[in-house]
């Protein structure tokens, strides 16, 4: 092992500079710097290389974490870039939105001895910027060429992953999105303080070099119809993720001014990208406005930031259990609170009161009460408790649900779960039809960024083995 390594006990745990949060509400840039080249290498000398690596096994990717990080301390940048990349198609994007808290860096060991975590996010989006900036990044370039071609429907995360790696096998890839821009909720979903834009745009750029084809603003199931995908190419994937917007109907839900938060975020990263219209509809602008978002997801601290960029009067976020129970990221809500939203936890809304557009919402308190089958205390409505409370603009952000993906695409062959994911064969990834994969949410439910490209990968792999089982047959 090098001696480099186990500076746990004598440094200190160390994040790359924050901007003071009255800075980073005037725009919609990143709020942390990126770490120095000496800063880098003193943060990952703070692994402890220890026998079992809980941060690996932890994270969905199982990224090799102890050997890259092993790599940066002792300053061989390239190698431990080739590392971090081997297992993950967009590590400087991991390294930016993922929730590690939660993951890797929630399951660090030397936490457990009284030490705060190795900045392991930190550390892999400096490793993966520093070889954008040093020319390492490649594309993906196959040894040779085959003549099959595969149809991915979906240009977010599982199928941008998915599409790269079925072109380093030799695949010709045809990625197909209603979008008229590549990168899903990469592009439109996550605002630009987690996540510029040209982070996003020059991956897409090094697909397109690597021979992907994007065909964009594509109806299947409408002006393209699914069957003629399936006739043109040898396979097709389905990584569409889950877009439908999961609804609260109460009393009022009619009035004007209450949105679901993925229209909401659209709208303003489509400012934020320069495609939007000089001044964004009055509707979906909270400057001035008292905003409540109902949430307690990261999606719902994307809207409260968001609104205190766009310069609201007052931001609040309700949610229904207490701060320990919030299933966001502990960081994004740290991050919240500096920038000057307001929780309120323990509290339910009941009712938006209003003439034709929002202007309070009556909440009632809540107390937690005992577990149900899942281990959750239940949120209890507290008698006699309500209070209202100003809104201008109020902000859905309940999590997503899968569209009626048979019904879109208009084909009934496509089978579903109880809860309206695509059903697949969990050994080949195969759906219904012959010769039909789905990966990511659409399967698997709203989730992680990290677990699209998972299953994205091991679709490829699965959609690989499937053409070359075909081409024997044949032969």
């Amino acid at each position: 092992m090098s001696d480099k390594m186990l500076q746990f006990v004598r440094q200190e745990r160390k994040m790359p500079e924050k901007r003071a949060a009255d800075q980073r509400n005037e725009d919609f840039r990143e709020i942390y710097d990126s770490f120095t080249e000496g800063a880098a290498q003193i943060q990952a000398s703070r692994c402890s290389q220890c026998g079992v690596p809980f941060c690996q096994i932890h994270c969905p990717l199982s990224n090799n974490i102890p050997d890259w990080l092993m790599l940066t301390a002792n300053g061989r940048l390239e190698e431990a870039y080739e590392l971090s990349q081997a297992t993950n198609n967009f590590p400087e994007i991991c390294g930016r939105i993922c929730p590690q808290d939660r993951l890797c860096e929630g399951s660090c060991v030397i936490q457990q001895s009284g030490h705060e975590t190795v900045t392991i996010g930190a550390v892999e989006k400096y490793l993966t910027d520093n070889a954008w900036d040093n020319g390492w990044v490649k594309p993906a370039k196959p040894r040779s060429e085959r003549a099959e071609t595969v149809a991915i429907i979906g240009a977010g995360p599982g199928g941008l992953a998915a599409g790269e790696q079925l072109r380093r096998k030799g695949y010709q890839v045809h990625i197909y999105d209603r979008y008229d821009r590549a990168g899903g909720l990469l592009s439109y979903g996550i605002p630009g303080f987690k996540l510029e834009k040209d982070v996003v745009d020059r991956r897409i750029a090094l697909l397109e070099e690597a021979g992907i084809e994007f065909h964009l603003g594509q109806d299947i199931g409408g002006t393209l119809p699914f069957s003629e995908l399936r006739e043109k190419h040898d396979a097709v994937l389905v990584a569409t993720g889950v877009y439908q917007a999961r609804d609260l109907r109460l009393p009022g839900s009619e009035l004007g001014n209450i949105l679901p938060a993925l229209y909401y975020l659209t709208e303003s990263n489509r400012q934020d990208l320069g495609m939007g219209s000089d001044h964004m509809s009055e509707a979906l602008d909270a400057k001035d406005k008292n905003v409540v978002v109902i949430g307690g997801g990261d999606t719902a601290m994307d809207c409260v930031r968001t609104a205190v960029r766009q310069g609201a009067k007052s931001v609040k976020c309700l949610y229904r259990r207490d701060k320990e129970n919030m299933p966001g990221s502990e960081r994004e809500v740290q991050n919240a609170e500096e920038e000057g939203v307001e929780f309120v936890w323990l509290a339910a809304p009941d009712a938006f009161i209003g003439n034709e557009n929002v202007s309070e919402v009556l909440v009632s308190k809540v107390h937690l009460g005992m577990p149900d089958s899942s281990g959750r205390q239940v949120p209890q409505i507290v008698p006699d408790s309500r209070e209202a409370i100003p809104a201008d603009l109020v902000i859905k952000a309940l999590g997503f649900s899968p569209e009626n993906l048979p019904k879109l695409f208009n084909e009934e062959g496509l089978e579903v779960s109880s809860h309206g994911t695509l059903r697949i064969d969990n050994a080949t990834m195969m759906t219904a039809l012959d010769g039909v994969f789905a990966a990511g949410d659409i399967v698997r439910g709203a989730s992680l960024v990290v677990w699209a490209i998972k299953d994205a990968r091991d679709a490829a792999d699965q959609i690989h083995s499937y053409i070359e089982r075909r081409k024997t047959a044949a032969a």
